[in-house]
């Protein structure tokens, strides 16, 4: 995988976000699809986040998956730059468990939409990116069959 081109753009607010968001590295990993990380605040580094953003496709990128907590801009931002698909995954906060974050990433304003997943649903993020890709891609099709028929024989 690290010879591929990423097609999954990760992006979070913080390092902090890292933990939360490891299941969702770990379910790419499992599918086998390739993606990068980036840690940039739409706040604290709004220009970073910007030119990453703005430059996604054009490096191969397909489906971003943006986590924030708090005022969660970052996914709203992300896809104000992007053509691509983005899948936000708000975090758990201390001051309001994370709903906080989930309202900021839900409200987002006609012409600009963001999925969502829920609290810390890094892993769905994963699958649902893959899903977005299965549109158009056979093999990543077949990766949510297996793993759909895995889960059922569970």
């Amino acid at each position: 995988m690290a010879d591929e081109k990423p097609v999954v753009g990760i992006i979070m607010g913080s390092k902090s976000d890292m933990p939360a968001m490891e299941p969702c590295m770990q379910q790419l990993d499992e599918f086998g699809i390739s993606y990068e990380v980036k840690v940039a605040s739409a706040h604290r580094k709004p220009l970073e986040v910007h030119e990453w953003a703005s430059t996604a496709h054009e490096r191969g990128i397909k489906v971003i998956i943006a986590a924030a907590g708090k005022a969660a801009h970052l996914g709203g931002v992300v896809a104000a730059y992007t053509p691509d698909p983005v899948i936000a995954v708000p975090m758990k906060t201390s001051d309001l468990g994370g709903l906080d974050s989930l309202l900021s990433m839900v409200q987002m304003p006609s012409g600009v939409p963001v999925a969502c997943v829920a609290i810390n649903g890094a892993k769905n993020a994963a699958i649902l990116a893959v899903q977005m890709l299965g549109t158009n891609c056979d093999g990543c099709r077949q990766k949510i069959i297996d793993f759909k028929a895995a889960m059922a024989e569970a």
